[in-house]
């Protein structure tokens, strides 16, 4: 009796280690975690999501779909990557309003950077150069142009620069249909935080959760975003060099339940005495207003001095800010890397990294998505998403690593 009592004890083990045929674990319930569990369940995988309840830097953000106005020095590949995003996300926002879910709301009049000082002033013709140089499209706006564009900007503002592709989203109306589209697909949620893979030499097992439950799958896919470094069990050359890059958002909304004036047609970037702030405005009235430059660890809490600095700044641009309402503070922790570019590739066997999106991953999602479900289908690297591979931060070879550690 005992050795049968044995055999069927061993047998359920085993069971549970065993992976079930065909199923994927998608680890974070981000804008990247959801978009790429609907994508792989949208492809005929068997796909489970561990969504452990955290706040998601997707839910803390300003929506802003960017690639010309964040262009920046040293990141050419990043800007390739991120125009080919821009021009497949609106497939995104159509296919979930095809499916029932939503509203989205995405607004397409660009971006709006102006510099206050003429120092700021400078240091935005630098950029522009460089994204000129890079074939980006945009038009160099004068004041009265300006004025007649946004007329509430402060008059600190003499000219801008427009990037005339740029989009935003509202990034809360995208999370809830993802998440509608997901429970529409079949997807298993499963709550709870993924602690470790579960896995030998040459395969993967499952994840084990931080309540010792074990989840059995043969693929999972890592996009817990600034916590992904924090899920153990891969070999150490292989951990993602993932850091968390914390950021104050603040909602300000006109008083009245529907304004009649609309304060900002588009996302305006600004330099004010060389602090980036952004306000990126939602159709109901409501602006958006944040910034993204502290590196605390997980430190989630409103700094009082971050508020008060971020008003400042953006009441600098948009003085009519004053007569809106306060609604929220909060904060957010995107995942940084040391070039600040994602990370997607193979970790281990059965182990897909697609985090470390840092300020793109509302933008990158669909392109993420698309790349991740290809991979696992046991697909190549496409040649935009080369440059990308986790492996470019092996710390003999990469400078960005090299110089952090001396």
């Amino acid at each position: 009796m005992g050795d049968v009592m044995g055999d069927v004890v061993g047998a359920a083990m085993d069971a549970m280690r065993r992976p079930a045929a065909g199923r994927v674990a998608v680890i974070g319930a981000g804008v990247i975690g959801l978009t790429c569990a609907w994508r792989l369940a949208g492809a005929g995988h068997r796909v489970l999501l561990l969504d452990d309840g955290g706040p998601a830097a997707s839910q803390v953000a300003g929506g802003m779909l960017a690639p010309v106005s964040e262009a920046s020095f040293g990141e050419e590949g990043l800007a390739r990557l991120t125009l080919a995003a821009l021009r497949c996300f609106p497939a995104l926002v159509a296919d979930l309003a095809g499916s029932g879910h939503g509203p989205v709301e995405q607004r397409s009049h660009g971006t709006l950077t102006v510099g206050l000082d003429p120092d700021d002033r400078l240091a935005l013709d630098r950029l522009t150069a460089f994204r000129n140089g890079l074939g980006l499209a945009t038009e160099q706006l004068s004041g009265r142009t300006l004025r007649r564009a946004e007329p509430f900007l402060s008059t600190s503002a003499s000219s801008g620069v427009l990037a005339v592709d740029d989009l935003s989203v509202d990034n809360r109306q995208l999370l809830t249909a993802l998440r509608e589209a997901v429970a529409a697909a079949g997807v298993e949620v499963v709550r709870g935080r993924a602690c470790s893979f579960d896995r030998d030499g040459t395969r993967l097992h499952g994840v084990v959760l931080d309540d010792g439950r074990r989840i059995a799958c043969h693929t999972a896919v890592l996009a817990a975003g600034a916590w992904s470094a924090q899920v153990t069990g891969l070999p150490a050359h292989a951990q993602p060099h993932v850091v968390p890059v914390k950021g104050h958002i603040l909602r300000l909304r006109p008083r009245g339940a529907r304004p009649s004036t609309a304060y900002l047609t588009r996302t305006v970037r600004a330099l004010v005495h060389g602090r980036e702030v952004y306000l990126v405005p939602r159709a109901d009235g409501e602006v958006v207003v944040g910034a993204t430059t502290e590196h605390e660890g997980f430190d989630l809490d409103v700094r009082a001095g971050a508020v008060r600095g971020l008003l400042d700044d953006a009441t600098a641009v948009l003085p009519v800010l004053d007569e809106l309402t306060l609604t929220e503070t909060a904060t957010g922790l995107r995942p940084g890397t040391p070039d600040n570019g994602p990370l997607l590739g193979w970790a281990a066997p059965g182990v897909l990294l697609a985090t470390g999106h840092y300020r793109n991953g509302l933008l990158l999602s669909e392109l993420t998505a698309q790349e991740v479900v290809g991979r696992v289908a046991g697909g190549a690297a496409s040649a935009l998403w080369s440059p990308f591979d986790p492996n470019r931060f092996a710390r003999s070879t990469h400078p960005a690593l090299q110089e952090a550690s001396s």
